[in-house]
């Protein structure tokens, strides 16, 4: 019997690589540092498995299209690069779908016919601080049933709010240092009692102190008091950027940092690392982390019952958290042997210099791999309710 004239079989069609966003920039004043750590994931990221849009968020809010040309994307005479620099057009803005049934992605520009640029599988998003790490964003990719990288709403938020994050820990039977929060009503109504809060604080406690921004990343904002002399313009310093701040005492020990990424079985915890005291810097501050790139010590010179413990004490944090994707968990190793947890960072710094890629690589995943990781990781899980 002849065939000829049967319906034929269609020829298979390759696949379709899965596109991500590379989402970066933001409103917070940690923009610059996002720009850097995008640049990073998009010379890593394997060009071969995925396609990829990057977008930049300017510092006033606008999304744009931007140059895929991560080179650009770096510290350069001690300047960090912004969106600004690298979009394509002054006016021109994304939009990401809103209808979950939709992932398409449009670009439009004043006086011109709204372009379409293709469907968005994953995003990833590398903003640190608010309006980016802080459940906002996550928030509005859930809106748009847009599977993304790292933790969810309430991970993120917790994440960000150093307040709330040390009240789940301790909810969780994980050991937080002493800590003092001034909320903004209460010092709009009355600075005088909030400072004698605050020096009641020190006196049971002693000096230093390091007053910070609550809700901030990468050491912005932070100021280490010696003194009273020194209290009122620290004070001034954190609430520039936040109207909460946080009052924590100095502790007596070893900065120890330890990631926490997502695996097909559930979170494993990285070697740890120590920062050493800079010795050009008070403490490890935003210069010493990015500018002069302090380097720590990888792996950390830990017992090996110092280092079980460090790595399982970051995955219940990772846990307590309901975290996702990844997670840096930072610790001071007092001088009597506690591990006290100091914060968590639920998008940590990914540059080829920050301490989480730089765990993972001694742990044996490289940066390519640990980027491929957190994609794979975001496709897995649908948005919604975790």
């Amino acid at each position: 019997m002849s065939t000829e004239n049967l319906p034929q079989s269609p020829e298979p069609q390759p696949s379709r690589k899965p596109r991500v966003a590379v989402v970066f920039g933001g409103r917070s004043s940690e923009h610059g540092i996002s720009v850097v750590t995008a640049g990073a994931v998009l010379k890593a990221i394997d060009r071969t498995r995925y396609d990829v849009l990057p977008i930049g968020i300017t510092q006033d809010g606008r999304w744009a299209l931007t140059a895929d040309e991560p080179d650009r994307m770096a510290i350069t005479d001690r300047r960090t690069p912004s969106v600004d620099q690298l979009a394509d057009s002054a006016d021109g803005a994304v939009v990401l779908p809103v209808d979950p049934a939709d992932r398409e992605v449009v670009y439009s520009e004043p006086g011109s016919v709204p372009k379409a640029l293709g469907q968005v599988d994953v995003v990833f998003p590398v903003l640190h601080g608010p309006y980016g790490e802080d459940g906002t964003l996550q928030g509005l990719l859930e809106l748009s049933g847009v599977p993304y990288v790292g933790s969810g709403v309430l991970a993120s938020a917790v994440g960000q709010d150093k307040e709330y994050m040390k009240r789940v820990f301790t909810s969780f039977g994980l050991k937080v240092g002493p800590y003092l929060v001034i909320r903004p009503r209460e010092w709009e109504q009355d600075e005088s009692a909030a400072r004698k809060k605050i020096i009641g604080f020190a006196g049971e406690h002693g000096w230093p102190l390091f007053v910070k921004p609550a809700r901030a990343g990468s050491s912005i904002g932070i100021t280490k008091v010696d003194d009273l002399s020194g209290l009122d313009d620290a004070i001034a310093e954190a609430q520039r950027h936040d109207p909460k701040i946080l009052v924590e005492a100095a502790l007596r020990g070893r900065e120890i940092e330890c990631g926490v990424l997502e695996f097909e079985d559930g979170p494993r915890a990285s070697v740890p690392a120590e920062i050493p005291p800079p010795d050009a810097h008070a403490y490890y501050d935003f210069e010493a982390k990015y500018i002069d790139s302090t380097p720590g010590i990888v792996p950390a010179p830990l017992t090996e019952e110092e280092t079980a413990e460090v790595r399982r004490l970051a995955v219940e944090a990772f846990d307590a958290a309901s975290c996702e994707g990844l997670v840096r968990a930072d610790f001071f190793l007092t001088e009597d042997g506690e591990f006290v947890i100091n914060e968590i960072n639920t998008m940590p710094g990914f540059t080829p210099i920050s301490m989480y890629p730089q765990m993972w690589q001694a742990t044996g995943v490289s940066y390519p791999e640990l980027v491929d990781r957190l994609v794979q990781a975001a496709l897995r899980r649908s948005t919604g309710l975790r």
